[in-house]
């Protein structure tokens, strides 16, 4: 039930973007300490671009294969959320 939410603030987070991070952050109601943290982690993703584009697909993938992810929504669903978020990333 969790997994779309997850994912985009996840994509938040991975797009460099503090604007869409904030605006999903607003929705989970984040804690100032939350939304530090949050910032943090978004740099270093940032910082290490090239690194991350490589490995975030297998992630991701590994994320949405999981059983949990797969019998909750389905592979219909699921490919959908994936599709949803290469648009949000610009991939």
């Amino acid at each position: 039930e969790a997994c779309f939410p997850f994912f985009e603030a996840y994509a938040s987070v991975l797009s460099g973007s503090r604007v869409w991070l904030y605006q999903e952050l607003q929705a989970f109601d984040a804690t100032a300490e939350e939304k530090v943290a949050l910032e943090k982690i978004q740099d270093c993703y940032s910082d290490e671009r090239i690194r991350n584009i490589l490995l975030e697909p297998k992630i991701m993938e590994a994320m949405v294969a999981s059983p949990e992810c797969l019998s909750y929504y389905g592979l219909d669903n699921i490919r959908s959320i994936l599709d949803y978020i290469s648009k949000l990333l610009g991939e």
